[in-house]
């Protein structure tokens, strides 16, 4: 059996599958060849830590990647990433494109036998190196190959000459952000974008399917967290850390089934082990998604948790979301919004010239997923919601106890080989 790991820079949920006016259509034809995931999440709403804990299978502050790689962030343990699981176990790991895990002095530790030069982590490079793998490749061997794409990130380029565009006049704004048209044209860009993303993993699925392999192969295709717009990346609500997830292959993931059931891309990991017939490593947090998929089991998870530490600025969050509530708690003790953790772009220039940094950010927010599905009302300090607050609180008070959360210290400073900038900085404007 062999794994494709199909994976994009801050898409969220925005494709054609999700309700989304996107142009992905291979993306679509996946979700109906396989198994879609309404409610899945990342660990984190920023890049390297939502990546390792995905590869990792635990939380970010467990696995030591609580900043951005290329800031200077760490893992604690290499030896646990999920390349050199299945390395060990038999399994050809090859990484084509996009790993964000650790730096290039660091990429032999992950456990990857091949990784294919490309000129760019692009679409345009990375999907000719990962179909020219699939071709050439021992096919006396089962295989687990990362393709990683930067797309979706930002900067939104504008199309080549010739190449097809959106008229952004007709477009219309992502969930929550205002309708002008610098906003709609960068829309335009993120539409070219995952347009290109699109069509890159569908030229691997068609190369996966000619060279025999697309049976005997379980797809994952998903994203690190939300879009790199205010409110989303790098906040831990349901628009930072709600991900596209799509999985087609063995163990009952086809026949365009749709779960509404919350999932972690921390399952990913234990599905890995469970389809693979390997032992479950104790240091897993997830849970395997198969009795989803067969109908053994209606959910997994009473609750989920995210968390953020360190973006550009150290900004550290936490929060436990239920099917019907989302607690978020702060430890920043910030009394300005951290401008430097959210991208540069029409949206932030916009909120920024309306006074949005002297909107202060709430150490504690409670919000009812049910009537606030946009998470716009905080209902912390309501007398009515005392009880949800304070069962909401214990339990991520346990959580962190459990995982042995650094933020326990009330004196906890990010570590020095991290490079962080002041919390009052507005630029650099994200990663």
């Amino acid at each position: 059996m062999n794994f494709l790991y199909l994976h994009t820079h801050d898409t969220g949920r925005h494709v054609a599958p999700y309700g989304f006016a996107m142009p992905t259509p291979r993306i679509a034809q996946l979700a109906r060849e396989g198994v879609l995931f309404r409610q899945a999440f990342s660990a984190a709403p920023v890049c390297s830590p939502s990546r390792a804990a995905l590869l990792h299978g635990n939380w970010p502050h467990e696995n030591g990647m609580i900043g951005l790689a290329h800031r200077g962030s760490r893992l604690n343990d290499a030896s646990q990433h999920l390349a050199n699981v299945l390395g060990d176990a038999g399994w050809q790991c090859v990484l084509v494109g996009e790993q964000h895990v650790a730096p290039p002095e660091g990429l032999a530790a992950l456990g990857y036998h091949d990784v294919p030069p490309v000129a760019s982590t692009r679409a345009a490079d990375v999907a000719p190196a990962a179909v020219r793998w699939l071709r050439e490749r021992d096919r006396s061997r089962s295989f687990f190959l990362s393709v990683g794409l930067h797309e979706t990130h930002r900067p939104y380029p504008p199309p080549d000459p010739g190449e097809p565009a959106d008229d952004p006049r007709y477009l219309a704004p992502p969930p929550g952000m205002p309708d002008t048209p610098a906003i709609r044209a960068e829309v335009a860009g993120l539409r070219r974008m995952a347009r290109a993303a699109d069509a890159a993993f569908g030229a691997v699925l068609d190369a996966l399917r000619e060279t025999g392999a697309a049976d005997d192969t379980l797809v994952v295709l998903t994203t690190d967290h939300g879009l790199p717009w205010p409110g989303a990346k790098c906040t831990v609500g349901d628009a930072g850390t709600g991900v596209m997830l799509l999985v087609r292959g063995p163990g009952g993931f086809t026949g365009g089934k749709v779960v509404d059931a919350m999932v972690s891309q921390l399952d990913i990991f234990p599905t890995v082990c469970a389809l693979a017939g390997l032992p479950r490593p104790p240091w897993l947090r997830g849970r395997s998604l198969v009795p989803l998929v067969d109908g053994s089991a209606d959910a997994l998870h009473e609750a989920l948790f995210a968390e953020v530490t360190c973006h550009a600025a150290a900004e550290p969050m936490r929060s436990i979301r239920t099917p019907r509530w989302r607690y978020i708690r702060r430890f920043d003790g910030s009394d300005l919004r951290v401008l430097a953790n959210v991208d540069a772009g029409a949206a932030k220039t916009l909120f920024i010239e309306h006074g949005w940094r002297r909107w202060l950010p709430e150490t504690e927010s409670l919000h009812d997923l049910v009537l606030d599905p946009g998470e716009h009302v905080n209902l912390a300090a309501r007398p009515d919601h005392a009880q949800v607050l304070a069962d909401l609180r214990a339990r991520l008070a346990d959580w962190m106890e459990q995982t042995g959360d650094p933020l326990l210290d009330p004196d906890w400073q990010p570590p020095a080989q991290i490079h962080v900038v002041p919390r009052t900085s507005v630029r650099p404007e994200g990663d």
